[in-house]
């Protein structure tokens, strides 16, 4: 089979993208497949894969792939990044509805910058006084540290309690470790299962972050991130209360694209 793909990236986290708009592609390829395609020696190479899928009452469907080869939770980045290929496959609106595994997103488009609503956090648990635990459409482990983050070995600490017991009934958890900067500014290096390393961004992972940092805060609305990959922002506005939103703003970005066989 001859495949045409798009490669997307937002903030280092990158993306396979399939125009899958007239086609069925969830029901062919399998999880070998999908894992050779992001392979970084013998496929494509990428974080995950993303099907632009049709919808029958919002602009799109995303099925997002990460790179073991099995379907996701809520992917942040993919998020932006499928907003942007959905724009440059002729899906052209001034605002985005689109439909992923955690339900209904909105996001809308400023140049290279995309806007994308995530859903409302959820399942708060407080560990200690410096980790937190949130489901922020994928869950994610939160460890505050007072000294930079910058030398960590994050594939070790991360792979350590992605697979605890703790999180085991759960299919693991995503692992962030994260550095106060300044005021309203982080710094995030994520350990994301499904990839089982260190990605250069995880926007569900930063905006865990965020809201952590804003939850400690209590009126905080903006937050800056930095990781390997860039900056992101994630704002949120009426923090806490039922017409409360929050959204991951940054950078979505064409890198190349081409035809591969599987």
């Amino acid at each position: 089979m001859e495949l045409k793909f798009y490669k997307y990236q937002g903030t280092g986290n990158d993306f396979i993208m399939i125009d899958n708009l007239r086609s069925n592609l969830q029901n062919h390829l399998s999880a070998n497949q999908i894992k050779f395609l992001c392979d970084r020696h013998f496929g494509i190479g990428a974080d995950g894969l993303i099907l632009l899928t049709a919808a029958e009452n919002e602009d799109f469907q995303m099925i997002y792939y990460n790179s073991d080869g099995n379907e996701s939770s809520m992917c942040g980045n993919g998020g932006r990044c499928v907003t942007a290929f959905a724009q440059k496959m002729g899906i052209n609106r001034n605002a985005y509805r689109f439909m992923a595994i955690d339900g209904l997103h909105e996001s809308f488009i400023e140049g290279e910058v995309v806007h994308l609503k995530m859903g409302k956090p959820s399942g708060f648990q407080f560990l200690d006084t410096n980790s937190m635990w949130i489901n922020t459409g994928s869950p994610h482990y939160v460890k505050l540290y007072d000294e930079s983050v910058n030398d960590l070995d994050v594939n070790k600490l991360g792979s350590e309690i992605r697979y605890s017991l703790a999180y085991l009934n759960q299919g693991g958890t995503n692992v962030n470790f994260v550095n106060i900067t300044e005021k309203n500014r982080l710094t995030v290096r994520t350990y994301e299962r499904g990839v089982e390393a260190e990605t250069l961004s995880c926007g569900t992972g930063v905006t865990a972050c965020a809201y952590t940092y804003i939850i400690w805060n209590n009126s905080i609305e903006e937050v800056k991130i930095d990781t390997p990959g860039g900056e992101l922002t994630v704002k949120v506005t009426h923090f806490n209360q039922p017409d409360e939103e929050v959204w991951l703003i940054g950078k979505a970005e064409f890198v190349f694209e081409g035809t591969i066989s599987v």
